[in-house]
């Protein structure tokens, strides 16, 4: 299994710039048919994008990352209790949770453990939400240099998990009664910059860096503005898994 605390350290700044953020509407709807709005766990927080959003419908919520870096990016608020804490293990109070988020990050986890640490925390009927977004999508010309980058160019740095994402999460078992989501959507308007700054943020991009000292974004960068043109932004969409799971 990859030793996240590595990865991700070495780009938390670029994470936190970088990484999109989720429609708020999602996280409204798990607080309406979550058994309760007292407590939220937002596991594998990173540098907290999905914290902030659970912070808005749920009176607490704790956030939980092995990496603690990342979780320095992370914003501060009343309700959040950011904790350094492994998926596997937490120092959560037995059947305290309403809602479990994973977001972009169960691939990483040894996911029969984490599936007992959840069910653990879990207070009956409870919810289960895990998300994950693949590969972006802006137009035909672009589209194809980032896979240019990220198959051809970074593809041998992408951790093995990446597979998981890649399938939506259809290669990782789920063994919870699955709950029907409305059909939410991952979708940003950019300007070029903070796409560019999206394209560091991946692992692959800094393994890549680290292990030849060179920058495949830079490199590609006069391509990718080639194609972007002169739009001072453009709609970005991502395709997005959702599986959501009660607790018996």
């Amino acid at each position: 299994m990859t030793d996240t605390r590595h990865l991700f350290s070495q780009q938390a700044d670029a994470y936190r710039a970088g990484r999109p953020t989720y429609d708020p509407a999602l996280f409204a709807w798990l607080a309406e048919v979550a058994p309760g709005t007292r407590l939220a766990w937002d596991c594998g927080c990173g540098s907290g994008q999905a914290s902030l959003d659970l912070a808005r419908h749920f009176e607490q919520v704790v956030a939980t990352d092995i990496n603690a870096q990342q979780l320095r990016q992370a914003p501060r608020q009343a309700n959040i209790d950011y904790r350094c804490e492994a998926a596997e293990s937490t120092s959560l109070a037995t059947a305290s949770v309403d809602l479990t988020l994973v977001a972009q990050a169960l691939h990483w986890f040894d996911v029969e453990r984490f599936y007992a640490e959840v069910r653990r925390v879990s207070r009956p009927g409870a919810l289960l939400a895990v998300i994950s977004y693949n590969l972006l999508n802006i137009e035909p010309r672009l589209d194809a240099l980032i896979r240019r980058l990220y198959h051809d160019i970074v593809g041998p740095y992408w951790a093995p998990e990446r597979q998981h994402v890649e399938s939506g999460y259809a290669t990782l078992p789920f063994p919870f009664a699955q709950v029907a989501t409305p059909p939410f959507a991952l979708q940003a308007q950019w300007d070029f910059q903070r796409l560019i700054d999206y394209l560091y943020s991946w692992s692959a991009v800094a393994s890549y860096r680290q292990a030849t000292a060179q920058d495949p974004v830079q490199a590609l960068r006069d391509e990718l503005q080639a194609a972007w043109g002169d739009a001072p932004s453009r709609a970005i969409d991502w395709p997005l898994t959702i599986k959501l799971g009660r607790l018996a």
